[in-house]
């Protein structure tokens, strides 16, 4: 899957030569050159504008902001392979992000099936065990001591069925440990982004959305 994506300073309009790449739900109604230049350039390798799909309000389409606040314009936009598009079911901009930038945060929803690998699909029973302890010389002789006691057990069982063989087999190597070493512990991080963090990040949105709504 190819995916173009970035600053491209071009205006695509809504010409109807146009329209089998970037559909109908452009911001503007008239391309610049450089608006001409990227359809062009889909067009020669296949893509489709796909920021200019989709029927969203103005406020997000445009992706840019002039410093006084009085000109609006989609000049950020996101392409990919025609063949794979509905791999976007949507973009749009969100001007509440604070980027410290004129232009606004432009997110796609981007959606692939992926095959997954039989290996992969067996999922961690979630026990780990302590195997540290077995550096412990006590630990260690209780543990050998432990497998050997219920191994001699196994002995006298009957060998007919290999699955019932093993599964015997797996699950006292795993009382063993699980009596002998015990589960290991999972260290607790401490979070970094604490309340202070929030608080900062609530002052920086609110100020950003005032600037949004009076630039002055």
């Amino acid at each position: 899957m190819k995916i173009l994506l970035g600053d491209f300073n071009e205006k695509v309009g809504k010409e109807n030569i146009f329209k089998p790449t970037i559909w109908n739900e452009s911001l503007h109604q008239h391309s610049n050159d450089n608006g001409v230049r990227i359809v062009t350039f889909a067009t020669s390798k296949n893509l489709v504008v796909k920021s200019t799909m989709f029927p969203h309000r103005n406020i997000h389409k445009y992706t840019w902001t002039s410093p006084d606040g009085k000109t609006h314009s989609q000049i950020d936009h996101i392409l990919i392979d025609r063949r794979r598009h509905s791999s976007i079911p949507d973009v749009r901009s969100f001007r509440g992000a604070d980027c410290d930038t004129y232009h606004y945060l432009v997110v796609a929803k981007l959606r692939e099936r992926l095959a997954v690998r039989e290996q992969a699909a067996h999922k961690f029973d979630g026990e780990r065990f302590n195997l540290r302890k077995l550096n412990e010389l006590e630990v260690k002789e209780k543990y050998q001591i432990e497998i050997r006691n219920r191994f001699a057990a196994l002995e006298n069982l009957n060998g007919d069925n290999v699955n019932r063989a093993w599964e015997n087999i797996k699950e006292n190597i795993k009382i063993s440990a699980k009596e002998g070493l015990g589960l290991h512990e999972w260290k607790q991080h401490k979070p970094w982004f604490d309340k202070e963090c929030v608080d900062f990040l609530d002052q920086s949105k609110q100020a950003k959305m005032q600037w949004i709504q009076d630039p002055s």
